[in-house]
């Protein structure tokens, strides 16, 4: 099956476990169209650079999934129509990578930026 990455704003107002909860339900959704969450991440609040329906803050988290095309289609259409929801982005990937993301990373953890020459 096909690998995806998510990732997903929802409204600030929401409790953390609130928002958890929302990883939890779009995961369900995929398992019962015959795929399956790999790995998720919460990544908390965080400040956005511009206002998304009035909201200057959101909820950011992120999903690694194995579905077929259908299942990420039907759980996108359910995140889009869901309130909570602010944004979505969905990215059709190679290989998940091991570990943690980029985002949840130490800073002297991550690799060195390559110098422009």
């Amino acid at each position: 099956m096909p690998l995806y990455e998510h990732v997903m704003i929802a409204r600030q107002d929401l409790s953390n476990t609130q928002a958890e909860a929302l990883i939890e339900h779009f995961g369900t959704v995929l398992a019962d169209n015959g795929g399956k969450l790999v790995d998720h991440e919460y990544w908390g609040v965080k400040t956005m650079s511009y206002k998304i329906n009035k909201n200057r803050k959101g909820h950011y988290a992120f999903l690694r999934s194995d579905a077929p095309a259908a299942a990420v289609q039907e759980m996108e259409r359910l995140m889009r129509l869901h309130d909570d929801v602010m944004r979505v982005l969905t990215v059709k990937v190679d290989a998940h990578e091991e570990g943690p993301s980029v985002q949840m990373q130490k800073r002297d953890e991550r690799e060195p930026r390559r110098r422009a020459s």
